[in-house]
Order: structure tokens, then C-alpha cells, then sequence
């Protein structure tokens, strides 16, 4: 007989979209049956094999960003760790809130009050105990979770289709264009962390660290919400599924999910004398505002038909969106993907196709939305390994090509 956890993961993993319930610690059958493990993947657990490939794909992008900093006379270090929005995260961790830039000539009133607690608070706390700079530290703390988030990458996509589904995915995550954010001073590595660890519970039916997983991604940044969006909406199906007889744990979880980011935005509402609206008035400063998409409608017609010469980085901009369009259509379609999944990768969309300003960024705010990447991936497994690693390696030379570029050439913010 199943024990509570997971006979309330079952109900998950099957979700409201499928009608029926798997039996105790069966998996949804998305990809092939594989058989016994052999060669390589034999002698080395699947989690050690995940971070190697991510640490071998992402190596080689810190080095291409490296030689391309050393040829431009930059320092290394300084791209990583203090390009654009890590200026903000690095002076918040040193002097605290109370930043404000103003632009005049375009009307632009910029706050740090925008930016999110927790990744300031660890680059403090590492650079108590790490030697050199608080550029070294805030390095340390994102590649550390980019590590983390790896792994949690892998025990999604090993749960959902096979071991080796899951190295393929954290492979194809590893050499998106915009991965080279994963070993930047930002906050994408932590997002996705604990977004991956929160969905990888909620599959295995531990509610008290999923809704820990997900206020922690509230304190992170933004869309820190998609996280908590996924925790409460899986709770709320186990509630109705039961007719209100779910366990205390499964009820505190859906609830304490939205706490870390709801806290934030309420805290930086009521400084700024507008609980509800204060912290949205920030953000509209930085030019950031929810208009249903028709910002990043205008800037894609613009890249397509403009005229005059077209950035490259919108250009790029415009195709992964529509490409993350497709997958998410046929991730939607796939009546096997659990509810958690469905509805964290769904909210993420709506915030970045629905957010006005900063077009460019667009593709990074989607970086922590992995399980867009499970329907290649379910076809990738079904290949010859040989094709896989070919395809992954194509992936990861146009990255490394790429990322150097969007720091060090594009002249817009990545």
C-alpha cells in the first residue's frame, strides 16, 4: 500500500488531465522503456553524470566569454560578475537598499527597490567566509546554484522520462543561447534551483519542502511567483481531488507558497506609502510593466519588417520567443505532463510575453523555464545517442559564439 506522500504524488504525477492515478512509485511513460544501463552511464550515477555534462557544456562558455574578454582587454572576472544588473545586486549586498538613477531625457526613475533580497543577502554572506572581492563571492553563490539547479534539472526530467532523458536535459538547458546567464552574476541560477528542487518535491509528494522551495523563489526575483503559482495550483487540485479531506501539510503548503514573494512586494509597497501598488510603481520605472504583450508585439514587428538595420539580439530575441511559443504548445498538448509543471511554466509565459520593456531580456526571464525543453527532449532520447551528443554540440558552439557577443558587443542589456 502506498504511504501518504506518495500516494499524494501519484494523484500529481497523473494530475487533473489524464483521469486516472498511477500505482505507488510508477512514473507517467513520456519517453521509450529503457533498458538495463551500460558503458558510461553505468558506473556513474545519473546525478554526477548531469553536473559533469553541465559543467562541461557551461566550462566552455565561461571559457569562450574569457578569451573574448582577454581579447577586448576586459577583465574576465568583471564580465561575469559585473555586467548590468549585477552592479545592482553587488551595491545592494555592500551599502543596502536606497539606490536611485534617473534618466531625465527619457523619464526613467530607477530603484533598487526593484530588485529582489535574497541573492544580495548570500553574495554577503559568502564574502564573510570566501577570500577576494564581493564579485568573486556573488560568482561563487551563482555558479553554486546553477550546480544545484543542474541536478534538480536532471531528477525532473529522470522522474518524467528515464535517466537518460534526464542528462539530455540538462545538456539541451546547458547550451540554450542565453545559458551563458547561468555563469553571470544574476539570478537566474537561483530562480531556477529552487524551482527545479519545488517541482521534483511536489512530484514525489513532499509538500513542506516544496512551499519552503517556493518562498525562497519569491525572495528571488519576480517571477520568483511562477513557483508559488505551481505549489498553491497543485495543492488546490489535491484539495478538490480529496473533496477538502487533504492532509494539514498539503493545505499549509498551498497557502505559504506566495509568502516570500508577497512579503517583498508588500514590504517595498508600504516603505514607498502604496501597499498594493507601490512596488508595480518601481518596477514601472525601470519601464517594466504588465500591457498583455503589446510591447513585445511592437518590438517583434519592428525586427521583422522595420526598417533600417536590426540588432542581432532582437533578431535572436524574436526567434527563440516564437521557438518557446511551439514548445509550449507541444508540451500542453502532452496529457502526461504533471499540473505542477504545466502551471509553473505557463505563468512564467505570461510574464514575459505579457511584460512591456527590456525585449532583449526576454529569453533569459524564460531560462528557468526548463520543462519547455521536455518535448525535444522525449524525441532526443528516442534517438541514436550519436545524433543526441551531435545536436547538443551544435547547441552549445552557436552559445558560445552568442554569449560573448550579447555581453560584449550587443551593447543591449542580456
Amino acid at each position: 500500500m502506498a504511504t501518504e506522500p506518495e500516494a499524494v504524488a501519484d494523484g500529481l504525477r497523473a494530475g487533473p488531465r489524464t483521469g486516472a492515478h498511477t500505482g505507488p512509485r510508477s512514473r507517467p511513460r513520456s519517453g521509450p522503456r529503457e533498458g538495463p544501463r551500460t558503458g558510461l552511464r553505468a558506473r556513474i550515477p545519473g546525478t554526477v553524470l548531469a553536473l559533469g555534462v553541465y559543467a562541461a557544456v557551461r566550462g566552455g562558455g565561461v571559457l569562450a566569454v574569457a578569451v573574448a574578454a582577454w581579447w577586448s582587454g576586459r577583465s574576465p572576472v568583471r564580465v561575469l560578475g559585473e555586467s548590468w544588473d549585477s552592479v545592482w545586486y553587488l551595491r545592494i549586498a555592500e551599502h543596502g537598499y536606497g539606490r536611485t538613477q534617473v534618466y531625465p531625457g527619457i523619464g526613467s526613475v530607477q530603484s533598487d527597490s526593484a530588485f529582489f533580497p535574497l541573492y544580495p543577502v548570500l553574495i554577503r554572506c559568502a564574502s564573510t567566509v570566501l577570500p577576494g572581492s564581493l564579485t568573486v563571492a556573488a560568482l561563487v553563490v551563482a555558479w553554486i546554484a546553477a550546480g544545484a539547479a543542474a541536478v534538480g534539472v536532471y531528477r525532473v526530467g529522470e522522474h518524467l522520462l528515464g535517466g537518460r532523458a534526464g542528462v539530455l536535459l540538462v545538456a539541451l538547458w546547458a547550451s540554450l543561447p542565453h545559458a551563458l546567464m547561468l555563469t553571470l552574476a544574476y539570478t537566474e541560477p537561483l530562480l531556477a534551483a529552487f524551482a527545479a528542487w519545488a517541482l521534483y518535491a511536489l512530484l514525489r509528494g513532499r509538500w513542506g519542502w516544496a512551499a519552503g522551495l517556493a518562498v525562497l523563489a519569491g525572495l528571488t526575483r519576480p517571477t520568483g511567483i511562477a513557483v508559488a503559482a505551481a505549489v498553491t495550483a497543485a495543492a488546490a487540485y489535491e484539495i478538490c481531488r480529496r473533496r477538502g479531506r487533504a492532509p494539514a501539510a498539503v493545505w499549509a503548503a498551498g497557502l505559504a507558497a506566495p509568502a516570500g514573494w508577497a512579503s517583498y512586494v508588500l514590504l517595498v509597497g508600504v516603505h514607498r506609502g502604496d501597499p498594493l501598488g507601490g512596488y508595480f510603481a518601481v518596477q514601472s520605472g525601470w519601464g517594466s510593466r504588465f500591457d498583455f504583450g503589446a510591447g513585445a508585439l511592437r518590438s517583434a514587428q519592428h525586427a521583422l519588417s522595420g526598417p533600417g538595420q536590426v540588432e542581432l539580439a532582437t533578431t535572436v530575441t524574436v526567434v527563440l520567443l516564437t521557438a518557446a511559443l511551439v514548445l509550449a504548445g507541444l508540451l500542453a498538448a502532452d496529457r502526461r505532463i504533471p499540473l505542477p509543471l504545466l502551471v509553473y511554466t505557463g505563468v512564467l509565459l505570461v510574464m514575459t510575453y505579457g511584460g512591456a520593456g527590456f525585449f532583449e531580456s526576454k529569453p533569459r526571464f524564460l531560462l528557468p523555464a526548463f520543462p519547455l525543453l521536455l518535448p525535444a527532449v522525449a524525441l532526443m532520447a528516442k534517438a541514436r545517442p550519436r545524433t543526441a551528443v551531435v545536436v547538443t554540440g551544435v547547441l552549445a558552439g552557436l552559445s558560445y559564439g552568442y554569449g560573448p557577443y550579447l555581453l560584449l558587443a550587443s551593447g543591449v542589456a542580456p
